[in-house]
């Protein structure tokens, strides 16, 4: 055994010597010498017992039983190591690829699944169990269980919805119908998280999201246009306000050059002032509080330094 055991280990040692040297250039070849470096010690092991049973002097029950077990051992180890490598090639493909599907829990929790699964119909084959009245079991167990779990399975669904669909993917920004906004973070097999501006997490049924009515900032594209509304005294010359507007706007830091700026005279008129809106490409939702503030800033200066008047108030009353 130990003759054995120690020739294992230095055909294990070149091997993950090997696949440092590959895994330098390549990540999928990393991701293999990590999920091996553990269990390939218990394979070694396990190989060492398997071949000084052969030689040992067992009875033959005895050599059977002893086998039995560390092929049981090998199969329950080889799914583990599988399923999770599988998880692991998914993820760095979806981050590779910039794949939602491949990034996101519920892709990763199905194919963990789904491979544990395959493992253990091998290994109930290994052991001589006919699979056919599990199966049947599992038919009838699963209907109870679906009736028991109605909720719980329609929101399963609907992250499997959410997945194929792709209405919101992780990574975007979204507004839902109930005002609340933020970057998705995952898709999980019952609930999507959403990360809030304030640090704050919003864990959502994944029933609501396909139900009801969002904004998803990030489709067709980041891209997107601000509007910020500017105001100014009925004595204000709008010829002058919509140029310095605009070379204001130009200057903002965060507005995408080459795309405006717009300014309109919307509403227009207004018993009280004038109300201009000017239209601004930005590069995402999640800075459009900073740009407008800053916009609202360098046009509040720029007005002062023009003398251009403000709406006026007198006795609380706007004239």
């Amino acid at each position: 055994m130990l003759a054995s055991l120690a020739v294992l280990l230095a055909i294990r040692y070149a091997a993950m010597v090997a696949f440092r040297r590959k895994g330098r250039t390549n990540n999928a070849v990393e991701v293999v010498r990590d999920s091996l470096r553990a269990p390939s010690l218990l394979w070694c092991l396990a190989a060492g017992l398997a071949i000084s049973i052969d030689v040992a002097n067992f009875t033959e029950r005895q050599e059977r039983l002893a086998l039995q077990w560390i092929a049981i051992f090998v199969i329950a180890s080889f799914t583990l190591v599988a399923a999770a490598f599988a998880v692991r090639m998914l993820r760095l493909y979806g981050e590779a690829r910039s794949v939602p599907l491949a990034a996101s829990g519920l892709a990763r929790t199905i194919t963990y699944g789904t491979v544990v699964g395959i493992g253990t119909l091998t290994l109930l084959r290994f052991l001589g169990i006919s699979i056919t009245p599990a199966l049947t079991a599992l038919g009838v167990g699963g209907l109870a269980v679906a009736l028991a779990l109605q909720d719980t399975l329609a929101n399963f669904f609907a992250g499997v919805h959410l997945l194929i669909e792709n209405p919101i993917r992780v990574g975007d920004f979204i507004r839902l119908s109930t005002g609340e906004e933020g970057i998705v973070t995952d898709i999980g097999w019952r609930t999507t998280r959403v990360l809030m501006g304030v640090n704050n997490m919003i864990v959502i049924p994944n029933t609501r999201i396909t139900t009801s009515t969002l904004t998803n900032f990030n489709l067709p594209e980041k891209r997107m246009m601000a509007e910020v509304a500017i105001v100014a005294g009925h004595d204000a010359d709008p010829d002058l306000v919509e140029r310095l507007i605009a070379e204001e706007a130009r200057l903002t830091p965060g507005v995408l050059p080459g795309e405006g700026p717009v300014v309109l005279l919307d509403p227009g008129i207004t018993p009280t002032h004038l109300q201009f809106k000017v239209l601004v490409a930005i590069p995402e939702r999640i800075q459009l509080g900073l740009i407008q503030s800053a916009l609202r800033m360098r046009v509040l200066k720029r007005f002062r330094a023009e003398g251009v008047p403000f709406p006026k108030v007198e006795m609380g009353v706007q004239q």
